[in-house]
């Protein structure tokens, strides 16, 4: 593509040099730059862009589009002057890639809990349809079948355009994405056009990278400010926030609730370990998910479906034949007659949604032993507020090693028992190693208990001083079993 084109719905403060150059890729990585290719210098959280130009150059920018044109400019290269090049890239990349988001329906998923399942079953349930669809998620991307390891919740807008690109060329009609708060703030998501967009909650998260709570509300109610009229926002009715997240919105507003009147509405009438009976709308369906807060997933699914233009009746169908996503509240039953129960759970509100769908089963008869740690080098103030959330609905809690990263373990685990009292202690074992810490609740675990591994749900990994180490929540339970 020529570069006058690649720029042309930009706001270009000045250019220098030759704006008829064909462009053959966009990066904002210089050390992927090759022969041919255009250069954003982007200030992140980490690095400058700016400082890499020079890099960039030699091996092989044509053009670079920054905030300063540097110094020692050549005119071997064109230099594009704007005014912010992390709002600019994803206008340049939605360009450069053949603005895919308008050849195909873009559903996006946001919130603290819930954002994977919802996007995962969406993206199965048309699929299932007989639907072409792709997916954008913490735990893989798919263009239609094909497989695609994920870095990121959500990827740089290069990375992105070039997903969906290659999910229209696939003939993907739909495209389910979570949307996380980080991308939204950093315009990862810029240039996109969204057909409709999916709030579930918000509970403390992130706030190591948004400082304050009311910040991250207002990241995450952007993405909806910025929802065009076309588009459909469908709000969690139960969420004191909401509310908040459409109040602004150009887009039809519609509202599911488990607890109050709404759009898309639904009550539990019976639940097992091995799934639930719930009314939805009126109609009884049989489902594979247990627990209030899939309840509400399943909700935000079957209105996104809904909205997208699928018969009620075909949607209930397809829900029925949907099995959990990996590592989100997966049972699995001991030979010994206890249930293991492994989920992502990181934050107090997703650990007290978990135990609550728990209890919600068991009924006061089996024990509840839960297993759980807290990731290093993140939000430290949730600490002591996990320990206290699994003390207060478990019999026993083992504390151990999550994800450290660059911190030590024991320092985590004593964050996390700092915020219990001496009557709470007696029910708490600190095991710092992950793997003593699981086979130890196995063995204390009888007959009719349930044991929550906590934490890491899909991730195969634990990384430790920045490397990442194989280790399977799943994998160790049954070699307990």
């Amino acid at each position: 593509m020529k570069l006058k084109e690649l720029v042309s719905n930009v706001n270009v403060l000045e250019t220098r040099g030759d704006m008829e150059r064909e462009i053959h890729g966009v990066q904002i990585d210089s050390r992927q730059i090759v022969g041919g290719d255009l250069f954003v210098a982007v200030r992140g959280t980490v690095a400058d862009g700016h400082n890499y130009i020079g890099k960039a150059q030699e091996n092989g920018a044509v053009a670079v589009l920054c905030e300063e044109i540097p110094a020692d400019a050549t005119e071997a290269v064109t230099y594009i002057k704007v005014e912010n090049t992390e709002q600019t890239v994803g206008q340049v990349a939605t360009s450069f890639y053949g603005n895919p988001t308008s050849k195909l329906k873009l559903v996006g998923v946001t919130g603290t809990n819930g954002k994977t399942t919802i996007a995962t079953v969406l993206y199965e349930l048309f699929r299932r349809m007989g639907h072409k669809a792709g997916l954008l998620s913490t735990v893989c991307n798919y263009v239609d079948g094909e497989a695609i390891p994920t870095e990121h919740t959500t990827p740089d807008p290069i990375t992105l355009n070039a997903l969906l690109a290659r999910m229209v060329e696939a003939g993907c009609e739909y495209a389910f994405m979570e949307v996380s708060s980080h991308s939204i703030v950093q315009n990862r998501i810029g240039g996109l056009t969204f057909a409709g967009g999916l709030f579930t909650n918000i509970t403390r998260d992130h706030l190591d990278y948004h400082k304050t709570f009311e910040n991250y509300i207002k990241a995450k109610k952007l993405f909806f400010d910025n929802l065009p009229t076309t588009a459909f926002a469908i709000t969690n009715a139960d969420d004191k926030n909401g509310m908040v997240m459409v109040q602004n919105t150009k887009a039809t507003v519609k509202t599911y609730s488990v607890q109050r009147p709404a759009d898309f509405k639904a009550k539990i009438i019976e639940c097992h370990f091995e799934g639930m009976y719930l009314e939805i709308n009126g109609k009884e369906v049989g489902v594979q998910f247990i627990g209030k807060f899939n309840v509400s997933n399943l909700l935000a699914v079957y209105g996104a479906a809904v909205m997208l233009g699928k018969d009620e009746q075909e949607v209930l169908v397809a829900l029925s034949a949907m099995k959990p996503v990996n590592g989100r509240f997966e049972a699995l039953r001991s030979p010994s007659g206890y249930t293991a129960i492994v989920d992502y759970a990181h934050t107090p509100d997703a650990l007290e949604n978990v135990l609550n769908a728990i209890h919600g089963v068991l009924e006061g008869k089996g024990q509840v032993i839960t297993v759980c740690g807290a990731g290093g080098n993140r939000d430290k103030g949730k600490r002591p507020l996990m320990a206290r959330e699994a003390v207060k609905q478990s019999d026993k809690v083992i504390i151990t090693s999550d994800n450290p990263r660059f911190e030590e373990p024991q320092d985590i685990v004593n964050d996390m028992l700092a915020g219990l009292d001496e009557e709470q202690m007696k029910k708490v074992i600190a095991i710092v190693d992950r793997r003593q810490a699981i086979k130890t609740a196995c063995m204390i675990a009888q007959k009719g208990d349930v044991i929550l591994i906590a934490g890491k749900g899909h991730e195969d990994y634990q990384e430790v001083k920045g490397v990442k180490h194989h280790f399977d929540d799943k994998e160790e339970v049954k070699a307990c079993f």
